[in-house]
């Protein structure tokens, strides 16, 4: 089993920024071809296939919402029917609804979980009914740090990121017979345009608590997911690895 990913094919969620762009930016370099998921913004897309190709790479976006599950079939069965199977998953699409429990309200609970576990669960099982087919596959869920820590204003995020990894474990004792292994990555702090909106205190508060005492940049978690989505990886599953920078010990 090597490390190389040529011929691979790749799908990644909420892929046109952030992490997802690093991610969908890393598995191309590594040789897959990349299908780079947007929820809305087909622009963004476009410009991080563009940015693939201009580096040598090859990818395609593809427009539709993971918690949408008539959309999830149909995108899953054109990424099947052009390439003929799917080979590499990352559940990357997430948002967050933050508020203290008091005042938190329904529809932002429920749009967090509808998002962030059940489009990862509609997404795994229609690209998983791929994989077995082929008997092959790697799939890589990105949860959070806050999903094994909690966080104060952050119950809808942390239960739902909690979630994954618990729908992770379970996938990957299914799928495990298949050659299909399932892996976590949990990232902490990383350098976003979120982050860069924070407040020097609030930095300063943040840093105080890593160990590394900085944030991450997304290609170093772009490397731990492109680790597991490797061949080599082939006997890991069902792992969590924490790219926190010592955050979660």
């Amino acid at each position: 089993m090597g490390n190389s990913l040529e011929s691979q094919v790749a799908l990644v969620t909420g892929a046109s920024r952030g992490i997802g762009k690093a991610i969908a930016l890393d598995l191309a370099k590594e040789g897959a071809f990349v299908y780079v998921n947007y929820s809305s913004n087909a622009d963004a897309a476009n410009k991080v296939v563009e940015e693939i190709k201009a580096n040598g790479g090859n990818a395609k976006a593809i427009g539709f919402k993971v918690q949408d599950k008539d959309a999830v079939e149909n995108a899953i069965n054109q990424i099947k029917d052009e390439q003929g199977k799917i080979d590499i998953l990352i559940n990357n699409a997430g948002i967050s609804r933050d508020d203290l429990i008091i005042r938190a309200k329904d529809e932002d609970w429920q749009s967090t979980m509808d998002v962030n576990l059940t489009g990862a669960f509609y997404v795994s099982r229609a690209v998983s009914k791929v994989m077995l087919k082929s008997k092959y596959g790697r799939i890589v869920n990105i949860s959070s740090i806050v999903g094994q820590m909690g966080n104060i204003g952050q119950s809808a995020y942390s239960a739902s990121k909690a979630g994954l990894i618990g729908f992770s474990k379970t996938l990957a004792r299914e799928l495990a017979s298949k050659n299909i292994t399932v892996n976590v990555v949990t990232p902490g702090f990383i350098e976003t345009d979120m982050t860069n909106e924070l407040n020097d205190k609030v930095k300063e508060s943040c840093l105080n608590n890593i160990p590394l005492k900085r944030f991450a940049k997304p290609n170093e978690v772009a490397n731990a997911v492109s680790f597991f989505a490797k061949p080599s990886a082939g006997y890991i599953t069902g792992q969590v690895l924490s790219v926190s920078g010592g955050l979660c010990i």
